[in-house]
């Protein structure tokens, strides 16, 4: 494996970024990132963006709100002014994240127009003006994750420019979708399968860039593919096969950290989960705001279709309790609730 750059992180501690979860919009929120946290002691986790705009206007605890269980934990911020972004990565401190990550690989229209995402990597000035700035401001480490190209930016030259010019602002720490963002004619959902998977362009980079901290995203749906991967590169970040099946990320500190503690048992989750759901109901949230990140947990098991559709159908009524949860659990498990 190939050595990363050392980061650390506000207690000076070494940020290890072998693996990590992606940022997804409307999937980890904070209840997913609890359930991952049970999976994972050591898997480096991300919020879903939140926009500069949203920080600067609008409910800062709301969009900032999470459990320290939750650690290690990245803020991942959507913006291009370099004011704005830096005041938004002073909160993520003060919060206490342990990263900032920049966004510039959405493809959605609606960021487009607000000049946040893939479409900032026709502007690696900018970009790089917003890293220093948010640098300036914070001692935590100030990340990008991008594409390798965007619709007519789309050449190998263009990848290496874009990466010098934003490390060349202070950024040491590159994720890269090995995909390109086409902007004008495919859906958000359409750019994350249509174009090709170039993993060689991210392998590529890490040469041409020794020492930076290169992680590879995209398309990773096995432990095969992570080993191969990381004989090139520092990290992989895993986004829709972690959430679709996130009963992998328990397997994550043993075959990538080499943690031989036991691997946690998928009952031991749902029970170790009935705190903090009994917890989040009496403060007020709805059951299945919590369980919908929890229905893959028996993906490819006997009876994880049955444990999915009960929580789907039940979940989401008025007053619905971890009874709800425990008796999905039964029906997979075949224990008894006495």
């Amino acid at each position: 494996m190939t050595q990363p750059a050392e980061m650390k992180d506000k207690n000076g501690s070494p940020l290890d970024r072998r693996f990590s979860v992606a940022p997804m919009m409307d999937w980890t929120d904070r209840h997913c990132r609890y359930f991952h946290r049970l999976l994972s002691e050591h898997a480096l986790l991300y919020t879903e963006m939140v926009t500069s705009g949203a920080l600067v206007h609008g409910d800062k605890d709301r969009f900032l709100k999470h459990n320290a269980f939750e650690y290690p934990l990245a803020l991942q911020l959507g913006g291009h002014d370099a004011k704005d972004l830096a005041w938004c990565a002073v909160l993520a401190e003060k919060y206490g994240y342990q990263e900032v990550n920049l966004n510039v690989g959405c493809p959605s229209d609606r960021v487009q127009n607000g000049r946040i995402g893939a479409c900032l990597m026709a502007e690696p000035q900018t970009v790089a003006d917003a890293v220093r700035a948010m640098q300036d401001k914070v001692s935590i480490p100030v990340t990008v994750k991008h594409r390798i190209g965007i619709d007519g930016r789309e050449s190998w030259q263009e990848l290496v420019d874009f990466v010098g010019t934003v490390a060349d602002a202070g950024c040491d720490t590159f994720i890269v979708h090995a995909r390109i963002a086409i902007l004008e004619g495919l859906s958000p959902k359409e750019n994350r399968d249509i174009p090709p998977l170039k993993p060689d362009w991210v392998y590529q980079l890490k040469q041409q860039f020794p020492h930076l901290n290169i992680s590879i995203n995209g398309g990773i749906k096995s432990f095969e593919e992570i080993a191969g991967h990381l004989s090139h590169v520092d990290g992989v970040m895993l986004g829709r096969e972690a959430y679709q099946n996130p009963y992998l990320i328990a397997e994550v500190d043993q075959r990538v950290y080499g943690d031989q503690k036991p691997i946690i048992s998928r009952l031991e989750v749902i029970e170790r989960m009935v705190p903090y759901i009994e917890a989040e109901l009496v403060s007020g949230a709805w059951l299945s705001h919590i369980t919908r990140h929890m229905l893959g947990l028996y993906q490819g098991i006997p009876g994880g279709r049955r444990f999915r559709r009960h929580i789907s159908e039940n979940a989401h009524k008025a007053g619905a309790g971890i009874e709800v949860l425990m008796d999905a659990a039964q029906m997979v498990e075949g224990f008894s609730k006495e």
